[in-house]
């Protein structure tokens, strides 16, 4: 299994100055990949919660700073070579799609073709309010803004018409470094969003769940990339974790060690929320890789 960390993006970690040596020392020391996340802004009273949280404690505090998902990346992809750089997840419906193609393409260019480009729809309406995007139609729009982005990619001339957005047919001159594209992952936790990764996606960047409930999701998904004509056995899996505060190097590589058992492809650790600095949670993630692989 592929084993990542999560770049200084948020909270005490979002620190610009830190993220080019993040990286490159997180790298050498073996990680696979370097990802970040995508929160546009935490509202003072937010109509939704983040699942497992409470009114008198609506989300993370951390999430009340966050630097840009694209821009962490691209200082990462400069500073790395060899490091998978992964979204999980921006959420897509708030971009346009021409501009996030233009993006993501350019970002797939700076990096070598190294981006793994994982999108979703959030929890939270009042960011949609913010970003002018319709919550109710979230799922519509990462449709959309999925035919689009594969157009992009693929054709030398493309223009598009939907219900949403309109594109007049173009020339394409700008082309990712991978054939056809970063591959996409999507997020997601009910069956229709699995249903989806298994119709239209690279595969699932997914969060840690009890195993009963991701083995349920992932065999949703599987059936759904065989009733499409698509190889069930291509998809992969991402998995996110976000420790707690208290956890130890042991309990989070036993964690992940119970998500390689899975057959998961792909792993990540987030310590922003577990750790105060970039530095202590380079440290950390090095002793938990260090554990994972005997």
């Amino acid at each position: 299994m592929d084993t990542g960390i999560a770049l200084p993006q948020y909270g005490t970690h979002a620190r610009a100055d830190l993220i080019a040596a993040f990286a490159r020392d997180a790298e050498e020391a073996g990680f696979d990949s370097l990802w970040v996340g995508d929160r546009a802004l935490t509202p003072v009273d937010p109509g939704d919660l983040y699942p497992g949280h409470t009114p008198e404690n609506p989300y993370p505090h951390q999430y009340k700073t966050f630097l840009d998902p694209l821009t962490v990346l691209t200082v990462a992809a400069a500073a790395t070579g060899r490091a998978r750089l992964g979204t999980s997840t921006l959420n897509g419906p708030w971009y346009p799609p021409v501009l996030l193609a233009r993006s993501l393409t350019s970002l797939d260019q700076v990096s070598g073709g190294r981006l793994d480009a994982g999108l979703g729809i959030g929890w939270l309406r009042d960011e949609y309010t913010a970003v002018g995007a319709d919550f109710r139609r979230r799922g519509a729009l990462l449709d959309e803004l999925l035919d689009v982005l594969h157009g992009i990619w693929t054709e030398e001339r493309f223009g598009h018409e939907g219900p949403h957005w309109t594109i007049p047919v173009s020339y394409v001159g700008l082309r990712p470094v991978q054939p056809g594209g970063p591959p996409v992952y999507l997020g997601g936790f009910s069956p229709a969003a699995l249903r989806r990764v298994g119709r239209r996606a690279a595969g699932w960047v997914g969060t840690v769940l009890p195993p009963a409930v991701a083995g349920h999701l992932w065999d949703e998904a599987r059936r759904a990339a065989e009733e499409a004509g698509r190889d069930p056995g291509a998809l992969r899996r991402e998995i996110r974790y976000n420790p707690a505060p208290g956890a130890t190097a042991d309990s989070v590589a036993a964690v992940l060690a119970g998500v390689r058992d899975t057959g998961a492809e792909g792993c990540f650790v987030d310590l922003q929320q577990c750790v105060d600095e970039p530095g202590e949670a380079l440290e950390f993630g090095v002793k938990v890789l260090s554990l994972l692989r005997g």
